[in-house]
């Protein structure tokens, strides 16, 4: 119970801040010093009153300033494996899927070519995942996790576990259920372009 309120009173604060842009004003503070008046702080855009205008009726404002605080929170609990968000995507589809291209793990996640292909390469060098030439065609690479990969999955799911612990005390299970529910077919093939 404890969790579900504190996860209903900072989602609560954060979306009357973000809808109204207002914010308690900052006062200026006696120096304990000096006793003189001390400059206040320099505040945030949202804290100088900002009217939000159209983004209060724009999905991908509100969707994009939840993406910077769950990623925030991944990074800093996944902080002790040194695993980021796409970094833990892509293992956790060669995990599932040993033998797949690179290509189609790519596909699936819509990385670029070039950028997977850097994050594919620290992998390896870390030696959870390997790369073998796919039979028959000497371009084209499978991926499958070595068994210090797999070794090392097994922290990274503890941690990860730890993160979505603390997104449902973030903004209470009933919202991340629905979450996950209308959110998830934009995470399958076909859904993650626009047209």
């Amino acid at each position: 119970m404890s969790g579900a309120r504190m996860g209903g009173n900072r989602t609560g604060a954060i979306t009357k801040v973000a809808q109204s842009g207002r914010v308690k004003p900052v006062s200026r503070r006696k120096s304990s010093a000096s006793g003189r008046t001390a400059p206040a702080r320099r505040r945030s855009p949202a804290a100088a009153g900002l009217d939000l205008a159209e983004l209060n009726d724009r999905v991908g404002y509100f969707l994009r300033r939840l993406q910077v605080a769950i990623f925030k929170d991944f990074i800093r609990t996944l902080a002790p494996v040194d695993v980021r968000p796409a970094q833990y995507s892509v293992l956790v589809l060669i995990a599932a899927n040993p033998g797949r291209s690179q290509a189609a793990i790519g596909k699936a996640l819509h990385i670029e070519r070039a950028r997977l292909a850097r994050m594919l390469h620290e992998l390896e060098r870390r030696q959870w995942i390997e790369r073998r030439l796919a039979s028959g065609d000497g371009r084209s690479h499978s991926l499958f996790m070595t068994a210090a990969g797999q070794e090392a999955m097994t922290r990274i799911e503890t941690l990860a576990l730890q993160h979505e612990r603390q997104m449902i005390k973030f903004i209470g299970q009933d919202l991340r259920q629905l979450l996950l529910e209308r959110l998830r077919p934009f995470g399958r093939a076909g859904h993650g372009h626009t047209s």
